[in-house]
């Protein structure tokens, strides 16, 4: 089930931001689709709350984490949220 912690991109990640990522990954355990998503922009305001930044390569990482052993259509719905998301960001 945490296949995920044994990626090799996860031996880089600063350690601060893996137990942000392993926290998220609890907090995700059993839901879906855009609950998913939710708790993934949660874990990046937590942490941009405490001065810690993911880049676009840690945050994609983490979306492939999140979408692991979900349906097509949660892991399009994690996408669209994602994006929306995003959009909403972008204007602020």
């Amino acid at each position: 089930m945490n296949e995920w912690m044994n990626h090799p991109a996860m031996k880089t990640i600063d350690p601060v931001k893996l137990e942000l990522i392993k926290t998220a990954a609890a907090q995700t355990s059993g839901k879906k689709g855009n609950s998913l998503a939710t708790v993934m922009m949660a874990l990046i305001a937590s942490a941009n709350k405490k001065g810690i930044q993911f880049t676009s390569e840690e945050i994609s990482l983490i979306l492939e984490i999140l979408k692991e052993g979900k349906t097509t259509e949660e892991k399009l719905q994690i996408d669209n949220m994602v994006r929306m998301v995003t959009t909403y960001m972008k204007k602020k």
